[in-house]
């Protein structure tokens, strides 16, 4: 991806297992990456490993990200930032949950693609965005009405932002994770009356890795990918095929 040498490339939600592994892999293909996150902490650790620039904000905040963002020269974005929210039914939602996880995973995504896609249009040079969204707007997955429908709004939001940047050759696409099988995702995910059916259900029958869904974001970016946009990547063992 030798395209990516010296292209800034901003990372949302880089303090999480898939945003701090596209930042890895961005900064092993030459990319000038700005990692974002509200943790400071976590951020600076990753500087201090990668070699990225830190930006913290709050993807909740419009102001935060204005003034995060505003001016910011990328040629990049990926909008990694998330929040899973609950498991519940529609019958027992939380509505302040479900109100959380908009905000944060569809609402904060186009807050991002709002101010970075105004710099990138007056800088005339085309550019990328990647929305990391899950295989949960695909299909129906029990217990996931929140987290589903914010991720089915960042669809949405990732094929009519196509339509209005394509004519400044900016592509905009989404790749479409499995679980990955984190601490924070084990509580769920790894009981066994909900992993093994999920499981059988895969084409793959495994759970991804961190670097299995980076490496797709990566190569969106790329100039491997320039006739690719309004795509919604399902990385997902096949789960959403059958």
């Amino acid at each position: 991806m030798s395209d990516l040498n010296g292209r800034p490339v901003l990372v949302t939600g880089a303090s999480g297992g898939i945003g701090a592994a596209t930042v890895r892999r961005l900064v092993a293909a030459g990319a000038d990456v700005v990692a974002a996150g509200r943790s400071v902490e976590a951020l600076e650790a990753l500087g201090a490993e990668t070699g990225s620039r830190s930006l913290p904000f709050d993807l909740e905040s419009e102001d935060s990200v204005r003034a995060a963002l505003e001016g910011l020269d990328v040629y990049g974005v990926v909008n990694c930032g998330g929040f899973g929210g609950e498991i519940a039914t529609p019958m027992d939602t939380d509505i302040d949950v479900f109100d959380k996880v908009i905000s944060v995973n569809a609402r904060g995504a186009l807050l991002v693609i709002k101010y970075t896609s105004r710099t990138m249009v007056a800088a005339g040079r085309g550019g990328a965005v990647v929305n990391v969204s899950s295989q949960a707007s695909l299909v129906a997955l029990s217990g996931h009405i929140s987290y589903g429908s914010s991720k089915a709004a960042l669809d949405n939001i990732t094929r009519v932002s196509a339509l209005e940047l394509g004519r400044y050759g900016i592509r905009v696409n989404s790749v479409n994770p499995t679980v990955v099988m984190t601490p924070m995702s084990a509580w769920y995910w790894g009981r066994e009356d909900v992993e093994k059916p999920f499981l059988d259900a895969m084409p793959l029958g495994r759970w991804a890795t961190e670097d299995e869904i980076a490496a797709p974001i990566v190569f969106l970016l790329s100039d491997d990918a320039s006739m690719i946009t309004g795509v919604s990547l399902p990385v997902d063992g096949g789960y959403s095929s059958r």
